[in-house]
């Protein structure tokens, strides 16, 4: 019988995932590892505990202070990994911010800073791991959104417009790379994922029983739920998947 590559998993393959010192990112550093990625985490924030999580999988982890929203320090984030391991193959693009304000009362810095964090920071560092993905003749980047884009939620309009931007660029982005063996897809997420280390890393159980009767699974998002949909995508067997969003948020949005 044959063997085609994906069986192998992602064994060897480098990935990059920003803003994985706490929570959701934490757990996709975690599962990638455990299909054989070596890991790159890339935050502005401590990221130990995550390192300490990756090597108990047995997987080999650099850990990077990264502010994704500085050109420089994006640059030199790719060109540590490309002298450490000589290769970039993946990028889970989960650096953000989430903040409620009613339109009327949010300023232009705030605006700014929101578009800033959530689609400057993925085009910076899609920018800079770009080259090394064409140069293999493999890539696969992946940027989480939320699904606040299809709901249309109040309070939200900075939100909303910046990660609905970032579902323009995958879409966009696939078109000019698909022919280099490099994907560029969305995961849309809901409220219930966001994790918040004020509430212990959990969104607050007034806000679950406001969405969860909403939704058509009837608990919670969880952070390993995301990370099997990013696992996926990262995988060579979805090589055919190509600037498409996928909705993890138990079914609130029918998209």
């Amino acid at each position: 019988m044959q063997i085609h590559e994906y069986e192998r998993g992602l064994q060897g393959r480098v990935a990059i995932i920003t803003g994985a010192a706490v929570g959701n990112g934490r757990a996709f550093c975690e599962r990638l590892a455990e299909e054989g990625a070596i890991i790159v985490i890339a935050d502005i924030a401590d990221a130990s505990e995550t390192a300490r999580a990756v090597e108990a999988t047995g997987a080999k982890v650099l850990s990077l202070k990264v502010d994704a929203t500085n050109p420089d320090d994006v640059q030199r984030m790719a060109q540590t990994v490309l002298k450490e391991f000589g290769r970039i193959d993946i990028l889970v693009h989960n650096v953000g911010k989430y903040e409620e304000e009613p339109f009327e009362l949010l300023s232009f810095d705030q605006w700014r800073q929101m578009l800033d964090l959530n689609l400057n920071s993925l085009f910076l560092t899609t920018k800079a791991v770009l080259p090394s993905m064409k140069e293999k003749g493999f890539g696969r980047i992946i940027a989480l959104s939320s699904d606040t884009v299809w709901l249309g939620t109040p309070y939200l309009t900075h939100y909303v417009t910046a990660k609905m931007g970032v579902i323009g660029f995958v879409r966009s982005l696939a078109s000019e790379i698909g022919k280099y063996g490099i994907t560029a897809n969305a995961i849309t997420v809901g409220l219930t994922a966001i994790q918040r280390p004020e509430q212990g890393g959990r969104v607050s159980s007034s806000i679950l029983e406001h969405i969860l009767p909403t939704q058509s699974v009837q608990r919670g998002d969880e952070p390993h739920d995301i990370a099997n949909v990013v696992t996926f995508l990262a995988l060579p067997a979805s090589g055919i998947i190509n600037g498409q969003t996928v909705n993890v948020d138990g079914g609130v949005a029918r998209h």
